[in-house]
């Protein structure tokens, strides 16, 4: 009973954030993440996500990020990595950067390289997870010149707690910071529902708070995690 109290209370928090606060309209976020093990130090980082405007409609970015990961043990893994991102040009990230959207008349692409590091730990039956990543943002850069490129910070806290064999509740708090001009880049704050559909496989539905300097962004978050174990694949 207790753990339908809390479910219930966290889609009312959700909605009710949804409506009051942020941007008039509430985007949506589709996004799949993988992590593919290879062998027993390796995994491969897979992920693809869609961003909306508007709840399924409304293009504003599509970004696609893949990466080699080292487990260094179970509580701790370094990755390098590449992402893909396509932008529209009005999305308020690209104000801040001083990118006027009348003069870019197609979507900004950006080629991203990564290092990460994310360290995980528990605490009674709450998992925490501290993810700390390095960005080198190439902006409209095709010959990779340097000229546009971006240097970011990103520290993520994230707690995940059981509510049964199935079903959790995942949070986190994500802080972006620049390494030229303004420090402050922006902030999320998430809180989701989510479900352990098959042994390698789990979705979660929640509510994105995104929060820049001059504006702040409402999404809906609808994800799906697919960790397959590759070896089993390759012994057979």
């Amino acid at each position: 009973m207790k753990k339908t109290v809390l479910l219930l209370a966290l889609f009312f928090t959700i909605s009710t954030l949804a409506q009051q606060i942020g941007d008039d309209t509430l985007g949506s976020w589709h996004m799949y993440f993988g992590t593919n093990k290879v062998s027993e130090k390796l995994s491969i980082h897979t992920e693809a996500q869609l961003r909306y405007y508007e709840n399924g409609k409304n293009f504003n970015q599509l970004l696609l990020r893949t990466g080699l990961n080292y487990h260094i043990n179970e509580n701790a893994i370094a990755t390098f990595g590449y992402g893909y991102i396509a932008t529209d040009p009005t999305f308020e990230d690209f104000r801040i950067l001083g990118i006027d959207a009348e003069v870019a008349d197609s979507n900004i692409i950006e080629h991203r390289i990564f290092e990460q590091f994310i360290l995980k730990n528990t605490v009674g039956q709450f998992k925490f997870e501290h993810r700390y990543r390095l960005e080198q943002r190439f902006i409209n850069d095709k010959d990779f010149s340097g000229k546009d490129t971006q240097h970011r910070a990103r520290y993520r806290l994230q707690v995940t707690y059981p509510l049964s064999k199935v079903f959790f509740l995942n949070f986190y708090d994500e802080i972006f910071l620049n390494l030229q001009d303004a420090v402050y880049g922006q902030n999320r704050l998430y809180g989701a529902i989510g479900a352990n559909v098959f042994k390698n496989t789990s979705v979660q539905i929640g509510y994105l708070k995104n929060h820049f300097p001059s504006a702040n962004f409402d999404r809906l978050q609808i994800g799906v995690f697919y960790n397959p174990d590759l070896r089993k694949k390759v012994k057979e």
